[in-house]
């Protein structure tokens, strides 16, 4: 401290040092104000007056030709920069940023053997408070800090408790003792330190020259020893020489969150209770009662029963918690304490209910319409405000009925956005079970880095619409997979770019017709006829669309069966979930009618000519047409490829099941021939673990098939009871895979069925249509004429029976 420097030492983002710092700056009457920050933060740190700039909020500085290298620094209520900030701004003082310009670190990473950015450590650092802690017998550096700093209140100015501080100094003087005490020892200190204090004593001296004599410095405490004593010019200017080349950047301010105060890693602050430490701030008086009063009022919205006695006895119980553990005052840990015993009664889910509500909270920032800002962030606040879409940190349900012309507006908005990297909104699962293409249903939860994407984007265009479709058209270009395409086709028509469909058209059907990988087709045509199904909806053309999804499937239907013969269990397991998809899409996209069953002869079912009869198993008519007819003979095809000379020889009995039991969900297959399938899967001739493998695809998707056909079950656990016990171990992890798939109902009436007995039986054979079942209808005539209140006439063969 000197007669015209006085240095407040600080830690950042603590109540107990913004209050010091308030009292300080109010006695002290400083006629300008130097604030450990970035330099080019000058221009903006008016917008701090008036009400327009709320905290939580961060100085969002981003180098100019790259975006992505960007870096914040965040301010809350209860941050001591933050207090200054306002105490100059509204007395009209000079507010300067003093620390080393956002230029120096935002530039491309050094190369291997030049000095590191001076942004950077040169290597691990101690944490001082952790240090000083340690010194004073406490294994917990928050919990010191909060002993000796937060749980002291500086007397107001004016009042006789400011005797012995008139200027209010006293704190800031202990702490820079203690931290002169670690310094001298060597302990803490980096290359980056050094550099960034040289360049504060640079601005502190400039500040003397242009003619202020009363300045304050509110920097981090242990920097206050390095500017307490200023060395020569020279020396500074000596250090100042090694710095890289300095970037040019923009920056602005942008809102923050509590919750992103939290974390430690990312852009984060390493803050783990923001949201106690703005009830320290903003709480005159004890703050333990009004904490405990809004942790009732949060556990009764969620219905727990609290009343006023349990916050009466858990204020008593914090503050007897505090003196049994010698600290002056209750602090967070004894009043979370004091919550779990009795608001909470012991649960440890409600009090984290508590944690992430009001020790952590979402208050999230506001920057006004005058700060800074790229044409692209300008655009998306005019949308936001034009669909009523305010940005919020806490997560919110979105339901959206697109036929409507604001839900539509708001869908592809969030899709354009998602398509840039900002994933405002995340598609989610709807409370409301629809099937229809109308309804989509989004999460919502705003993040302060979104800012940082945004700039970012900001290369493809000026606003949403034009920014989205320069991404599509370059990620287009830049595409690999046929899959990447097909997604990013769906994604243009969800997000409503027309501008862009066609260049992406024109690099898919280039893509689609040199990839011959079938794998490569089959995870690419179902996102394709996703995208077609949107058009109804919409209203977008996708004539091109249809052209390029058909001749995919096609593709896919004479490349299906040789793709699948000699994968191993992995490539199986894939194929199959391609296998499902691809049904789907293909069903989708050609809903022509099915043909009639086929006979278990392999001949056309009922009325159709019976043109080309051949073996079980055939393709059916030689002149059949339609795109499930194709897809239908793929899987016949796909079927049949039994492996006879070893495995590499045919296609894995996994998806020859899978084959069988879409031919029969489809109707294109009979009970009868299936039963014949699996009859010959399960022979003896047959390797047990192709068998089970046969067993998982045919299952896959439901077992009541099992339940609706005893001959199936009967053949299964026929060849299960049959298989050698040297076998059985090695295809018991496939059975157990296989049937833990299945519904829990169904397990148990099938595990109930075979306890019973012989399951080979035919089942009863059913009443011809149109003819009344007199026995069983007589047995429920005492129950019909009680509930009608008459009086039964019970028939003769009735009576005899029941006698």
């Amino acid at each position: 401290m000197t007669e015209d420097v006085a240095l407040l030492g600080i830690r950042h983002h603590g109540p107990g040092s913004a209050r010091a710092v308030a009292a300080a700056l109010e006695r002290w009457r400083p006629d300008a104000v130097l604030i450990e920050g970035p330099p080019e933060a000058d221009g903006i740190v008016h917008l701090a007056a008036g009400n327009g700039l709320v905290p939580p909020v961060a100085l969002l500085a981003h180098a100019v030709d790259d975006p992505a290298r960007a870096a914040f620094w965040p301010y809350a209520e209860f941050s001591p920069e933050w207090v200054a900030i306002r105490y100059g701004v509204e007395r009209e003082l000079p507010v300067r940023f003093i620390d080393l310009p956002a230029g120096y670190g935002l530039g491309p990473a050094p190369e291997a053997g030049e000095p590191g950015e001076p942004g950077e450590p040169a290597g691990p650092v101690a944490d001082p408070l952790a240090l000083l802690a340690e010194a004073a017998g406490y294994d917990d550096p928050e919990r010191w800090w909060e002993d000796v700093v937060e749980h002291r209140a500086p007397a107001a100015p004016g009042t006789d408790g400011g005797g012995d501080d008139p200027d209010g100094l006293a704190p800031f003087a202990a702490v820079a003792e203690a931290m002169a005490a670690l310094r001298a020892e060597g302990l803490g200190e980096s290359r980056r330190d050094d550099l960034r204090e040289a360049y504060m004593r640079q601005q502190i001296r400039a500040a003397r020259r242009a003619g202020h004599r009363r300045i304050a410095v509110v920097c981090g405490a242990f920097h206050v020893p390095a500017l307490a004593v200023l060395p020569t010019v020279a020396h500074d200017r000596a250090l100042l020489a090694g710095l890289p080349r300095k970037v040019r950047t923009d920056i602005t301010w942008v809102p923050w969150t509590h919750r992103r105060l939290s974390q430690a890693t990312g852009y984060g602050a390493g803050v783990r209770s923001p949201g106690w430490y703005h009830h320290l701030f903003s709480t005159e008086g004890d703050p333990v009662p009004r904490w405990l009063t809004r942790a009732a009022e949060l556990l009764r919205a969620e219905d727990h029963p609290v009343s006023s006695a349990h916050v009466i006895e858990a204020v008593r119980l914090a503050r007897t918690l505090a003196v049994l553990r010698g600290r002056p005052l209750a602090g967070l840990t004894e009043t979370l304490d004091a919550v779990r015993a009795v608001l909470c009664e012991g649960s440890d889910v409600a009090l984290e209910l508590v944690r992430d509500r009001l020790v952590v909270g979402d208050a999230l920032g506001e920057v006004p319409d005058a700060a800074p800002a790229v044409p692209l962030q300008r655009d998306l606040t005019r949308w936001q405000r034009t669909l009523r879409l305010k940005p919020e940190a806490a997560p919110k349900d979105l339901d959206l009925d697109l036929r409507k012309d604001t839900d539509a507006a708001r869908s592809r908005l969030l899709h354009r956005l998602r398509l840039l990297g900002v994933d405002w909104g995340v598609p989610a699962r709807s409370a409301v079970n629809s099937t229809g293409t109308f309804r989509e249903s989004w999460r919502l939860c705003w993040q302060p880095e979104f800012a940082v994407r945004i700039a970012e984007a900001a290369q493809w265009g000026t606003t949403v619409e034009e920014a989205a479709t320069g991404k599509a058209v370059g990620s287009a270009r830049a595409a690999v997979e046929l899959a990447e395409l097909t997604g990013l086709v769906e994604t243009c028509l969800l997000a409503g770019l027309a501008g862009a469909l066609p260049a992406v058209m024109r690099v898919l059907a280039d893509c689609a017709a040199l990839d011959t990988d079938v794998a490569h087709l089959a995870g690419a045509l179902p996102a394709l006829v996703r995208a077609l199904r949107y058009g109804d909806v919409r209203g977008t053309d996708h004539g091109a669309l249809g052209e390029v999804a058909t001749g995919l499937a096609d593709r896919i239907c004479v490349g299906l069966p040789p793709a699948c013969v000699g994968l191993d269990a992995e490539g199986a397991a894939a194929m199959r979930g391609r296998l499902d998809e691809v049904h789907g899409a293909i069903g989708l996209l050609g809903p022509a009618a099915r043909p009639e069953p086929d006979a278990p002869d392999g001949s056309a079912g009922p009325g159709t000519p019976a043109a080309s009869p051949g073996p079980a198993g055939s393709e059916g008519p030689a002149g059949s047409e339609g795109l499930a007819d194709r897809w239908a003979a793929a899987l016949r095809s796909l079927a049949r490829r039994e492996p006879a000379g070893g495995p590499a020889t045919g296609a894995p009995g996994l998806l020859r099941g899978r084959a069988v039991r879409l031919l029969l969900d489809d109707g294109r297959l009979d009970s009868e021939e299936a039963a014949g399938r699996l009859r010959l899967v399960l022979s003896t001739a047959n390797a047990p673990a192709d068998a089970a493998g046969w067993i998982e695809g045919f299952l896959t998707g439901g077992g009541a098939l099992l339940l609706h056909d005893p001959r199936l079950l009967a053949l299964l656990d026929e060849w299960l009871t049959g298989v050698p016990g040297e076998v059985f171990t090695d295809v018991l992890p496939l059975l157990r895979r296989t049937f833990a798939g299945l519904e829990a109902g169904v397990r148990s009436t099938i595990g109930g069925r075979v306890a019973a007995g012989p399951l080979g039986e035919a089942p009863a054979a059913r009443t011809p249509g149109g003819t009344l079942d007199r026995v069983r209808a007589d047995a429920a005539v005492p129950v019909v004429a009680l509930l009608l209140g008459a009086r039964p006439r019970i028939p003769r063969q009735a009576v005899g029976r029941n006698t």
